[in-house]
């Protein structure tokens, strides 16, 4: 009867769960709150006692809830790139710089003016929010810092590093994140010299292992501050929705996970190298041996709806449902209004965080179930973008797996399917990220020979969506739309931003 761990470092807090592998279920859950601090426009911080505090008193709890159980294997996955500075027995120096902090928008910059070949693994070039131009930030705005930083990681490997005491990098997170060769198996000192970092390889964790490979067991002070009365097995694991493959099993090529909430990421791998022109990616052996992960995605999307329906129209709960219903009700297309997604600008397939989004053909007669309505085909609109890009690339696409806020908004499950055109599996578990997490941990302690079998034993049961044809060639036509309006607006979009930025863009 193995029990597993999985734990799921989030923006807003710390969610732990155990999941029992004989009968396949969650025998319990935990959550606990930490904070984030905001010093300045576009930065994120947050403390890293923080998350051992709380991951302590969400384990403890949980523990407490389910009698104690013995534990065969732990595994987390946290968010990416949250970077963390600090000395080699685990002192941070600063805050951490949180996933969302874009303070190094003019790093990121520099990136994309490299030809260095290992840049293609990543498209081209990092994004702001990745270890290796936040690090770039440290050592030029904040020299004592980076100078005195012995480890440079993320919240995953300081969090491994606390369990274990052993400082082990992901080669998920090296190889998406940190400009990682993993087909080479190294870090590459040249191109970090040409971005100003020259020493930076020499203060990431020493040693990368593989999603699910054993780290080592948990230590004794990790293991009583958890509550755990055994010490198991620490698996290596990952960024928190890219360990969600593993817990919905679309690791096959022609497999896709969309996972809907603040924003949509869709995921799935290559079973080879190919040009993902638009995306992040291909990243080779990020997940497993020989395949290619890629990442596309929509950076808002439930936060637009939520935008609409909490901060525009000020609705309760009760309201809520009330406007689901009522726009629910208008046929597709029906208010002649057209909703550009791009409010927090596009991730994919444009890769512009300049675009901004817009709501076209108002009128005074248009009520809020209209514009709700309309949003929410933005959203969907802006999914069915990313599949087209899919398409044209070649790429097979076979099976799309869901989870996330489509569970809760079936408007917008129903309008994403409809504009997908093709069947999707609702998964009514919706943290997959720690399905996930517990697959590597029982990969990491030796239940299964790898992840594909890890997978198989955890992936939960799902209901499969049908697409209404005739609403999928109506949401044909609003695509062309969409797609006329996005090149139409962007130069105007990209102005208005600038001036929002102050200019800093």
């Amino acid at each position: 009867m193995p029990r597993l761990l999985g734990l799921d470092f989030g923006t807003g807090g710390i969610r732990v769960g155990v999941f029992d592998l004989d009968s396949r279920t969650m025998l319990g859950e935990r959550e606990v709150q930490y904070e984030t601090r905001q010093p300045h426009p576009g930065w994120a911080e947050q403390s890293p006692a923080d998350w051992w505090r709380c991951l302590g008193e969400a384990t403890r709890g949980l523990m407490r809830d389910l009698g104690s159980p013995v534990i065969d294997g732990v595994c987390a996955a946290t968010t990416a790139s949250t970077v963390v500075a600090c000395k080699r027995d685990g002192t941070p120096l600063r805050p951490s710089l949180l996933w969302m902090d874009c303070r190094a928008a003019g790093e990121a910059a520099i990136t994309a003016r490299s030809a260095h070949p290992v840049l293609a693994y990543a498209g081209g070039s990092d994004a702001a929010e990745w270890l290796v131009p936040k690090a770039m930030w440290l050592a030029r705005h904040e020299p004592e810092i980076y100078g005195g930083a012995e480890i440079i990681c993320e919240c995953l490997d300081y969090i491994n590093f606390k369990l274990t005491d052993l400082w082990v990098g992901s080669r998920m997170n090296a190889t998406c994140k940190w400009n990682y060769d993993s087909v080479a198996k190294c870090f590459h000192e040249d191109l970090f010299a040409e971005f100003g970092v020259p020493d930076l390889a020499r203060k990431l964790p020493p040693e990368i292992k593989a999603v699910g490979a054993p780290i080592g067991k948990i230590s004794p002070a990790a293991a009583e501050h958890l509550g755990l009365v055994n010490r198991p097995i620490l698996a290596q694991g990952g960024i928190d929705a890219h360990t969600g493959i593993v817990g919905a099993g679309t690791l096959r090529p022609g497999e896709h996970l969309m996972i809907g909430g603040t924003s949509v990421v869709h995921l799935f791998q290559l079973d080879g190298e190919a040009p993902v022109t638009g995306f992040w990616g291909p990243y080779p052996h990020a997940m497993v041996d020989d395949y290619w992960l890629v990442e596309a995605g929509q950076v808002s999307a439930g936060s637009v709806l939520s935008w609409a329906s909490r901060d525009i129209f000020q609705l309760d709960n009760g309201g809520l449902a009330a406007l689901w219903d009522e726009a629910a009700a208008k046929p597709v297309g029906s208010t002649g209004l057209l909703t550009l997604d791009y409010f927090m600008g596009n991730r994919t397939p444009y890769r512009d965080p300049l675009l901004r989004g817009a709501v076209m053909g108002l009128s005074l007669s248009h009520s809020r179930a209209d514009i709700y309505r309309s949003a929410v085909e933005g959203v969907a609109l802006g999914s069915a973008n990313v599949l087209k890009r899919i398409r044209k690339l070649g790429i097979p696409c076979n099976r799309i797996v869901s989870s996330g806020g489509y569970a809760k908004n079936r408007l917008w499950l129903r309008a994403t399917v409809d504009a997908l055109g093709m069947p999707v599996e609702l998964l009514s578990q919706t943290n997959l990220t720690i399905i996930g997490a517990t697959a590597c941990a029982a990969t990491g302690a030796g239940l299964f020979k790898d992840l594909f079998a890890a997978a198989d034993a955890v992936t939960q049961p799902t209901t499969l969506i049908e697409p209404d044809l005739a609403a999928h060639a109506r949401y044909g036509e609003l695509l062309q739309d969409y797609l006329e309006a996005t090149e139409l607006l962007a130069p105007l979009s990209r102005r208005l931003a600038t001036r929002q930025l102050g200019g800093a863009a």
